[in-house]
């Protein structure tokens, strides 16, 4: 299996050194995110040999990589998908004389880690969805103030409570800026856990060089599935924090604050942030590609969508296909360019995520008048089976090549010049028109929105998926 992986774009500006060990796991190719000018992690005293291969949980291998990377702080609350991460963090900190602290709420633990992150320390909090919502208005002052914490969240089914499967319907929640104010964050997404493990140093190292929380968005496959993985870590080196809090004998006080008071003082700090913002996405941007090379059609996917992917891609090529994968690893700063580079030379490329549709609105965004964009994603804990995402590339194959037919549908007022495919998505439906290029190019897709049903033809619950019966459910939207 053909594999590129892309990082970020900085490491020219670094010493020569060694390159970092990346923890890779079977099932998942290694994600060669090396580094230059950085020495592993010292092994710690108290650590077993162990072997060249192990088994290991998500969240137990996420708590240990953290530990490894020097962590010094952990604050969290449990919450399931997430525990084993508290649990292990609850055994092994206090073993090396660190800190670990099980607060009293998700308050208290976001909190707790603000003020440990604003000394200088190197801190992880953990939890899952609900919890993390809770950790809003924290880590806006966190991005304000410019502290430098690790927050993973190891998504679960919502909104509300909803259930503990997996879920990714968190993105937007990660990537747009989580609270209040002008603010972005760095989020990366492993696919494996060999992966995570190796980008827990990366996110303490982000946090640290650009003074930001960092999330690690997971989810609850990652965090319960078991891998074998070779456990080699990272440990970042440590800088002088000249802006930290560890009192003020013998130099002058530091402030750690978000608030300016002062119209113009606060809207300097934000075209500082601004600018910290632009250095990111110029610099820190993280994408694997696989089988891109002859690829007509491309799956968008990342996390466990993305392993689902590659077992369709694989089958897709066997039926004839030629499919290829486009994985982000940092969903923000998301890899627009590299996208929209991919998007034009391809027929189509087909957005899977564990969602309703987060991420196909920044791939849609990338692709541009590119290539067309096409959805298909389950949601409640509902992971998609590879079969049913060939058979998703199947019909975007046929309609690109002008021979699907579909069927006349009964949905009341519409376009008359559209046709429904996947029929309705709550209370607008998308509809897909097999239209010729100018070019000599296979025929393409053009979509119009029904925006609103008549009012004697309103589906009725759980209908939205129902009312084309000649297309199967996972043809659920086709966009431009």
């Amino acid at each position: 299996m053909a594999t590129s992986v892309h990082d970020r774009a900085d490491t020219a500006d670094r010493p020569a050194g060694s390159t970092q060990p990346v923890a890779t796991t079977e099932a998942t190719p290694p994600a060669e995110l090396a580094v230059e000018g950085e020495e592993p992690a010292l092994p710690v005293s108290d650590r077993p040999e162990t072997p060249a291969r192990v088994l290991m949980k998500g969240n137990e291998a996420i708590a240990e990589a953290a530990i490894q990377a020097g962590c010094d702080a952990y604050f969290g609350y449990p919450i399931t998908p997430q525990a084993e991460l508290l649990e292990w963090m609850a055994r092994r900190m206090p073993e090396l004389g660190r800190t670990f602290v099980q607060a009293e709420s998700e308050l208290g633990a976001i909190n707790m880690g603000l003020g440990a992150a604003a000394t200088g320390a190197r801190v992880l909090v953990s939890s899952s969805s609900p919890g993390i919502s809770l950790m809003a208005e924290a880590m806006s002052y966190m991005a304000a103030n410019e502290s430098p914490l690790v927050l993973v969240n190891v998504m679960r089914g919502g909104p509300g409570l909803g259930s503990i499967g997996p879920s990714q319907a968190d993105y937007f929640q990660a990537v747009k800026g989580h609270g209040h104010g002008d603010y972005r964050v760095p989020v990366l997404a492993p696919a494996s856990i060999g992966e995570a493990m190796a980008l827990m140093a990366d996110a303490f190292e982000l946090a640290e060089r650009y003074r930001t929380p960092v999330i690690v968005l997971a989810d609850g496959i990652l965090g319960q599935a078991m891998e074998p993985v070779v456990p080699e870590y990272r440990c970042p080196p440590r800088a002088t924090l000249d802006w930290a809090l560890g009192g003020a004998d013998g130099r002058e006080p530091r402030v750690v604050r978000s608030l300016h008071l002062k119209p113009e003082a606060l809207e300097a700090h934000n075209e500082h942030l601004q600018a910290k913002y632009r250095a990111v996405e110029a610099r820190e941007v993280r994408w694997a590609g696989e089988r891109l090379d002859d690829a007509g059609l491309v799956i968008v996917a990342y996390g466990t969508a993305a392993r689902v992917a590659r077992t369709a891609v694989e089958r897709a090529r066997a039926a004839g296909l030629r499919v290829g994968l486009f994985r982000p690893i940092s969903l923000w700063p998301f890899p627009s360019a590299a996208l929209a580079g991919v998007a034009a030379r391809v027929h189509g490329l087909l957005v899977l995520e564990l969602s309703a549709g987060q991420m196909v609105e920044d791939v849609r965004l990338a692709a541009g008048d590119r290539a067309r964009v096409a959805f298909y994603g389950r949601t409640g804990g509902v992971v998609p089976s590879p079969d049913d995402v060939v058979t998703a590339l199947q019909q975007i194959h046929a309609a690109v090549e002008g021979r699907y037919e579909v069927p006349e549908p009964d949905l009341g007022r519409i376009d008359e010049s559209s046709f429904v495919i996947g029929g309705a998505f709550g209370d607008a439906a998308w509809v897909f028109e097999p239209e010729p290029r100018e070019s000599a190019e296979p025929a393409d897709w053009e979509h119009h929105r029904y925006t609103g049903h008549a009012p004697d033809r309103v589906p009725p619950p759980g209908d939205h998926f129902d009312l084309v019966e000649r297309l199967p459910d996972v043809a659920r939207e086709v966009l431009r």
